[in-house]
């Protein structure tokens, strides 16, 4: 596996949505590659501010109790 390979293959690495091949194949080149392996740090990174930022806000009890009721009436929610 070359540069590209690896880099192409980066996000479903850290999805975990490669196959156990594609994995190691993916984990091999990481180990021995300082280039990749400085990319797979920025990008593990970036994600985990991503997770951090979209699960700062919690709507309100009383707010998450009304969508939820919304959403098993048989009535459509009204715009207005």
């Amino acid at each position: 596996m070359d540069c590209d390979d690896c880099l192409e293959k980066l996000y479903a690495f850290l999805d975990q949505e490669l196959g156990s091949n594609e994995r190691k194949q993916v984990a091999s080149h990481l180990e021995g590659c300082t280039d990749c392996g400085d990319n797979l740090a920025f990008e593990e990174r970036f994600l985990k501010v991503i997770r951090d930022c979209g699960t700062s806000d919690v709507a309100p009890a009383e707010l998450r109790r009304r969508v939820a009721e919304r959403l098993r009436s048989d009535v459509p929610p009204t715009t207005a």
